[in-house]
C-alpha cells in the first residue's frame, strides 16, 4: 500500500487550486505533441490522458492501484493501457517506447537516478522524455523550497520539495532540449532526448 492509495478519490480536488493557477497551462504545453508508443510514469488520476493526440498509444504506469482506477475513468482520445508497477523496475523491454512522460512524479520517487536509468532503458534511441515537475527553485525559490522541505516531508513522508530533477535527468544520460520554469523556478517543464 502506498500513501497515494488513500489519496486517490480526493487528489484532484486537493490539486484544483494549483492546477488552475499553474499546472493546467504547463500541461497543455507539455503533452499534446507527444505521440507514438508513450509510457506515462506515475499517471496518478490520469489528468494528462485527455491531452495526448489520438495517434498516441499510452501505457499508464502507477504504483497505486486506486490511482490507476481513477485514471481509467478519465476520458482520453488515445488508447490507454494501465499497468501497476514500480518505476524502479519497469516491466518493459529495452527501447519499447517512443516517449516517456510524467508529471509531479520524481518528487516522490525513492531513487530518482535508478528510476531515470530505467526510463533510459525502456526509451528507444532518439526517444523523448517530457516531464512536468516541481523542483528546487532558483534564487528565492531555492531558499523557500529548502526551508519548507523538512516540514513538508515530515508531514507526508514521500514528496521532496527541493529535488534537482533537471540535474538528475542530465546525469541519467539525457540531453536536455527544453527547460521552462514558472514561479521562482519551482515548476519546470523538462524535455530531453535519449
Amino acid at each position: 500500500m502506498t500513501v497515494f492509495d488513500s489519496l486517490a478519490s480526493g487528489y484532484d480536488l486537493g490539486m484544483l487550486p494549483l492546477e488552475a493557477a499553474i499546472l493546467r497551462r504547463m500541461r497543455r504545453r507539455a503533452f499534446p505533441g507527444v505521440a507514438g508508443q508513450v509510457l506515462e510514469l506515475g499517471v496518478g488520476t490520469g489528468v494528462n490522458l485527455p491531452l495526448y493526440p489520438p495517434e498516441a498509444t499510452i501505457v499508464a504506469v502507477d504504483h497505486s492501484a486506486p490511482m490507476l482506477r481513477q485514471a481509467l475513468r478519465r476520458p482520453a482520445r488515445a488508447p490507454v493501457c494501465a499497468v501497476q508497477a514500480d518505476i524502479h523496475h519497469l516491466p518493459f523491454r529495452d527501447g519499447a517506447f517512443d516517449a516517456v512522460t510524467g508529471s509531479l512524479v520524481f518528487c516522490s520517487v525513492t531513487e530518482p537516478g535508478r528510476a531515470l536509468a530505467e526510463v533510459h532503458r525502456v526509451l528507444r534511441p532518439g526517444g523523448r522524455l517530457v516531464l512536468l515537475e516541481h523542483t528546487r527553485g532558483r534564487g528565492l525559490g531555492a531558499w523557500l523550497t529548502d526551508r519548507l522541505h523538512p516540514l513538508w516531508f515530515a508531514w507526508n513522508g514521500v514528496c521532496h520539495l527541493n529535488r534537482e530533477t533537471a540535474r538528475a535527468v542530465h546525469q541519467a544520460g539525457f540531453r536536455l532540449l527544453r527547460e521552462e520554469t514558472r514561479v521562482l523556478g519551482i515548476f519546470r517543464l523538462l524535455e530531453g532526448v535519449k
